[in-house]
């Protein structure tokens, strides 16, 4: 099955970071944006970060400033780098991979801030 694979979730005291990685394993062609989305608990899922192909990012406005995203083409993988994470942080943290024709998720990895 042609599906995105995260990696990098993990368990972290508030104020600390974490770097999610996705691959977009088997996506090989049409690959426009590719971003992050998050589904806390008891919450709709919402678009954390994304970015363009040609480089173009957007953020949510709770994570502004915090959290970085960033690709890398050649590889068809995205990352988050997350700083200075707060228990609100807390989630499963879903990759989104769109082409011209699909749009691909993730399975999911959890994030989880302890304050």
């Amino acid at each position: 099955q042609v599906q995105p694979v995260e990696s990098g979730g993990g368990l972290v005291q508030a104020g600390g970071s974490l770097r999610l990685s996705c691959a977009a394993s088997g996506i090989t062609f049409g690959i426009t944006t590719m971003g992050w989305y998050r589904q806390g608990p008891g919450k709709q899922r919402e678009l954390v970060a994304d970015i363009t192909s040609s480089g173009r990012t957007s953020y949510a406005d709770s994570v502004k400033g915090r959290f970085t995203i960033s690709r890398d083409n050649a590889k068809n993988l995205v990352y988050l780098q997350m700083n200075s994470l707060k228990p609100e942080d807390t989630a499963v943290y879903y990759c989104n991979v769109l082409t011209t024709r699909y749009n691909y998720w993730g399975q999911g990895t959890q994030v989880t801030v302890s304050s």
